[in-house]
């Protein structure tokens, strides 16, 4: 039991410090676009806020490749620990880093190089961990024991929501553009040096350990491409589902509320803690669910909700008021709750463990990139320069019925007691 608490711990609590660091630079990004990218347009200070939020994203395909690598061949451990590491130098840094004002050009040129460090700890973080629960379950739970990874991630976000829903309701807007937004990154110092103890602290998975008497030979992820097509392809698809999701939902609806439909900073962000608590009330219980009866089901269910609910709560919903608004992003949440909270061990499952972690980390943060990271700008563009105020819910949709249909088409059950030679390679 006790061997099994640190496991959880290990995946759980890394998650948290790096997810917390990486998007709390989303919720502060109007405060960014004022210090750090001070130009006459307003919106396209915004859009260039989001930018250095997007090339942190492009950054995660790279770090996913390396840590990937680290995991398929020196273990799933060691690539855990280099991920902690990375993710909080820069982080702690980013408290002590000047504005514009004070250092011209240099200031957005550096914030762009700690977002850069950041996503390239950040792509391999949560993959890996993953990986590393996943080899370490029983067969019957292995969707909760990953799951654990993805309650930890979104718990950091959740921090990083509730946090930065104090500091704009205690603090006025000069004191959070002078100081207040670096308040955020305090926490990074001790949740970094607690993360790294307790990882220090755990043992590698006897999945890895057992590949390990045989490696893959050559590079995994042209091995994933050449021997599993199917699940490269899904992979893909899927991720893109979660990346538009969740940076729809969880990361640009406040900016999306206060600044389109009037609703107060501290209230557009209280809704969208009080919806990310709703998500992770579902992750451990859903993901259960899946256990019980497969991935499948739920993946249909979910892709079909999602497209049916993202284009009419955005277009009818929304416009009505606070109350509605609120009610429409718990709406969203408990559907994400069933989609989310099986992607990690689907994923997974769809690859042999010797190129499980590139290939998963790479393919997962390659679409996340494209397709999460690009979101914050893309709707900004199109609502601001097209005037398509609608967008989010508009793209949302769109994109979820592609995913359902190639769903329907292509995805196999995965779950080990219940597929049919899909996904039965541990």
């Amino acid at each position: 039991m006790a061997s099994k608490k640190i496991l959880f711990t290990a995946g759980f609590v890394g998650n948290v410090i790096e997810w917390y660091d990486f998007v709390i630079y989303g919720y502060f990004a109007t405060q960014f676009a004022k210090l750090f990218f001070p130009v006459t347009d307003p919106a396209i200070s915004l859009i260039l806020s989001f930018s250095a939020f997007a090339i942190g994203f492009f950054a995660r395909p790279l770090g996913a490749l390396f840590l990937g690598l680290i995991g398929d061949k020196k273990g799933r451990k060691p690539a855990l620990l280099v991920s902690i590491v990375l993710m909080a130098i820069p982080s702690f840094l980013m408290i002590f880093l000047p504005t514009y004002k004070r250092i011209g050009i240099w200031a957005p040129l550096l914030l762009t190089l700690f977002r850069i460090l950041q996503g390239f700890s950040a792509g391999g973080e949560y993959t890996t961990s993953v990986s590393f629960l996943l080899e370490h379950s029983p067969p019957d739970r292995r969707a909760l024991w990953s799951s654990i990874n993805l309650f930890g991630a979104i718990m950091g976000i959740l921090l990083g929501s509730l946090s930065a829903t104090l500091l704009h309701h205690f603090l006025d807007a000069q004191t959070l553009e002078n100081y207040g937004w670096r308040l955020a990154y305090i926490p990074t110092i001790f949740l970094a040096f607690v993360g790294y103890i307790i990882r220090k602290y755990t043992y590698e998975t006897p999945a890895f350990i057992k590949e390990k008497l045989s490696p893959a030979r050559g590079f995994p992820l042209l091995s994933a491409f050449r021997e599993y097509p199917k699940a490269f392809f899904l992979t893909l698809i899927l991720s893109m589902v979660q990346g538009v999701a969740f940076y729809t939902l969880f990361l640009y609806f406040p900016t999306y509320l206060t600044r389109y439909f009037g609703i107060p900073s501290d209230k557009a962000l209280l809704s969208n803690t009080l919806a990310m608590a709703l998500l992770n009330l579902l992750i451990l219980p859903c993901a259960y669910l899946s256990d019980l009866i497969g991935r499948r089901p739920l993946f249909l269910l979910a892709l079909s909700a999602y497209t049916l609910s993202a284009y009419s709560l955005n277009v009818f919903v929304l416009p009505l008021g606070y109350s509605f608004i609120l009610l429409a992003h718990l709406i969203l949440a408990f559907i994400s709750g069933f989609f989310m909270s099986i992607l990690p061990a689907t994923l997974a499952e769809l690859f042999p463990v010797k190129i499980r972690n590139t290939s998963f980390s790479f393919l997962y943060n390659l679409s996340l990139a494209l397709f999460g990271g690009t979101l914050p700008s893309l709707a900004t563009y199109f609502i601001e320069k097209k005037g398509l105020l609608f967008f989010p819910g508009i793209y949302l949709s769109l994109i979820c019925l592609f995913a359902l249909i190639i769903s329907l088409l292509l995805l196999p059950e995965t779950h080990p007691l219940k597929s049919k030679g899909s996904a039965q390679r541990s």
